[in-house]
């Protein structure tokens, strides 16, 4: 059966500097295939294209026009947004690389909304996560010319690129959020509550589609029950083994 081009949808993700290497990438692309039905291109916006499996669409970080320089290098995600990335069009579901797949992600292409994104867990002026985000390309050029024309007054409002993002587009009211169940948070949602002093039990939440690992711990670190906080214990997470492959 012939699949037409306006059937393929779009998988994206960045990978800059060396805090993950090429297996994040891998693993990546893996849990995509096993939890995607329908036909998609997986691209990987990179620096280091070196070690990525052949599956895998490689182009260079889009070049922008402002000294990203610091610690902060997350404003790169911005890039995205310009009006043509490279060959790619329509719909792209942008993911991190620090998150596992543990359900189906067809519902994330379907569900309606202009940019879907998941709703901060912590802040509560409607900023979102972009660990997990779909959007059009081309539909929302503003943000990145704003954003290269005014960034270091944009970095003096605004910490990092969700909030710039985020805000931005709720001046549009094109800001959709997934439903809470289905992008939850490791270290919130996933560590069973007691004490901050016991070692506790991991689950996977209901519906869960996707495990998003933001600051600490990572997945590698996580399987083995690596906190990297002194006040967060937990047992080795050994299910992550099912999914993070």
């Amino acid at each position: 059966m012939d699949i037409k081009t306006d059937d393929i949808v779009n998988v994206l993700c960045m990978k800059w500097g060396s805090k993950y290497p090429a297996d994040y990438v891998n693993t990546l692309y893996s849990m995509v295939e096993r939890n995607l039905r329908r036909p998609f291109r997986f691209v990987c916006l990179t620096e280091d294209a070196v070690g990525l499996r052949t599956e895998v669409e490689s182009f260079p970080l889009p070049e922008l026009s402002v000294n990203l320089g610091g610690p902060e290098r997350g404003w790169n995600k911005l890039s995205v947004f310009a009006e043509k990335l490279y060959d790619l069009k329509g719909q792209v579901l942008c993911l991190d690389l620090d998150l596992i797949i543990t359900g189906s992600l067809d519902d994330l292409f379907d569900y309606p909304g202009d940019v879907m994104i998941i709703k901060d867990w912590i802040k509560k002026d409607g900023t979102g996560n972009s660990s997990v985000y779909r959007f059009e390309v081309g539909a929302h050029p503003e943000v990145l010319v704003e954003f290269e024309a005014s960034f270091e007054s944009i970095k003096q409002r605004h910490r990092n690129e969700q909030e710039y993002l985020s805000a931005k587009l709720m001046e549009k009211n094109a800001l959709v959020y997934w439903p809470d169940h289905w992008c939850r948070s490791f270290k919130r949602h996933c560590i069973k509550p007691l004490s901050l002093f016991l070692t506790r039990e991991t689950e996977i939440p209901n519906d869960a589609r996707i495990i998003v690992f933001h600051g600490k711990p990572d997945p590698h670190d996580a399987v083995i029950g690596v906190s990297g906080k002194w006040y967060r214990h937990f047992k080795p997470a050994s299910w992550i083994t099912k999914h993070w492959r």
